[in-house]
């Protein structure tokens, strides 16, 4: 079998000493990779269970059209996610079109005039400087520009963040001193996004919860947990989060979700969200599933092991990436908290080398050579790679850049392990075919 399989890589152009490296790097992940397969089970358990409390049937899977009045299967599967997130509450809808989306449907919904948003962490993902109101489309003589239009600033909120120091760690002195009496909601981002700082662990965002809390109780905690769930046993929910906010096109949809994002937290949050996204007086009664209830349920369903496979994508990618001389982010040991590989390589042609292989080893649009281009939502060219059979999903394989200096660049993903592995076996060919590594 090892030669038939040696065999098919090989019809994939793919040199030896790569097929090589790969197979090295794999055998010395073993352990890794058994640590990974049991929180797969635990969490894999975990959604089995909420699904038997909430008496999943198969009545369950039915469509509703036009108000979406009774949809029992919508309902249902809100409170399978307040189960596995264990809330009070949530919003699962396809209205949701992504996470940025749900980010600012939480945020709108539970923000009034005058009130402050704080990160403690850092600038927030790119797509949602427009939410806020900040970036470089703004100015300070009356923020004129695409960042003004609807975002929180133009509604009298304002922002102020705190930088994590430069060995990663909390500045709790500069987060101390940002509260203050219209501070209202602290965001919380647990991925790196666009920058190279750590992911946070669910054990270090319930220390910073609770360090605000001690400060001031009655502020709410919102944690934009794309990218994160089922990389570890516990939730932020679980450490004191009052709101987890995500995207269904990434892990909790298990790649079969087509569409939508999800809000889980404290009732009267998760309402305040619904009264944003559908009207005042309406909230959670009304929004239509239009027949893709099952599609949500299975996902679900599948999404623990889906994150397994992109897990060991990512240390797969860091480890052989370290091998090869660049940096990376996390390294290839470190522990892991979310599915995301940052890649520094340095140059222009070396992200968009590594972002043709990726394409290339796609089942939809391999044919595909992606280029860099201006992307809405983003301040520079950005090149993406994803052959998904949902358009923008990122628990499917997929690698994306802004293109500027340090040039690194993004992976992610991977339906199977397998997919992954070769995805990045891909990569490095083209980076190999392009003179930019040597073997």
């Amino acid at each position: 079998m090892k030669q038939e399989l040696e065999k098919i890589y090989k019809e994939f152009s793919i040199e030896p000493s790569i097929l090589k490296l790969g197979k090295e790097t794999e055998e010395k992940l073993k352990e890794r990779f058994d640590e990974i397969d049991l929180i797969a089970e635990y969490n894999q358990l975990k959604v089995i269970k909420a699904f038997q409390e909430n008496r999943v049937s198969d009545i369950h899977f039915a469509a509703t059209t036009g108000y979406g009045y009774n949809d029992l299967g919508r309902d249902t599967i809100e409170s399978v996610y307040a189960s596995v997130f264990h809330t009070e509450a949530a919003l699962v809808r396809p209205q949701l079109i992504s996470g940025t989306h749900a980010l600012s449907t939480a945020l709108s919904g539970n923000l009034r005039p005058g009130d402050e948003i704080l990160s403690p962490v850092g600038k927030p993902y790119d797509t949602l400087e427009g939410v806020i109101g900040i970036g470089e489309d703004s100015s300070t003589d009356g923020l004129k520009g695409a960042r003004l239009t609807g975002s929180l600033r133009e509604y009298g909120i304002t922002y102020a963040q705190v930088d994590l120091l430069e060995n990663g760690e909390y500045d709790y002195e500069g987060i101390k001193n940002a509260i203050n009496e219209r501070t209202r909601l602290i965001t919380i981002q647990r991925s790196k996004g666009y920058a190279t700082r750590p992911t946070l662990s669910v054990k270090r965002i319930g220390e910073l919860i609770a360090f605000i809390k001690a400060i001031k109780p009655e502020v709410i905690c919102m944690v934009d947990n794309c990218y994160g769930e089922f990389v570890e046993t516990i939730e932020p929910t679980d450490v004191g989060a009052d709101l987890v906010v995500g995207s269904l096109i990434k892990n909790p949809g298990g790649g079969l979700a087509p569409i939508g994002g999800y809000i889980a937290g404290k009732e009267e949050y998760v309402e305040n969200a619904a009264f944003r996204l559908t009207a005042p007086g309406l909230g959670k009664e009304v929004g239509a599933t239009l027949g893709i209830n099952s599609q949500l349920f299975q996902g679900l369903f599948l999404a623990p092991q889906v994150v397994s496979g992109a897990l060991k994508g990512a240390i797969f990618a860091a480890n052989i990436y370290e091998k090869l001389g660049f940096a990376v982010v996390p390294n290839g040991s470190e522990s892991r908290h979310d599915i995301i590989q940052a890649v520094t390589l340095g140059t222009r042609e070396g992200v968009i080398a590594f972002c043709r292989g990726i394409q290339a080893a796609a089942p939809v649009d391999s044919y595909v050579v992606p280029e860099p281009w201006a992307m809405p939502g983003y301040t520079c060219d950005v090149i993406m790679a994803a052959g998904a059979f949902i358009q923008g999903a990122s628990i499917e394989l997929s690698a994306d850049a802004p293109v500027k200096p340090p040039y690194n660049v993004y992976f992610q993903g991977g339906l199977t392990w397998y997919h992954a592995k070769f995805g990045i076996l891909m990569s490095v060919q083209k980076m190999y075919e392009e003179g930019l590594i040597t073997l």
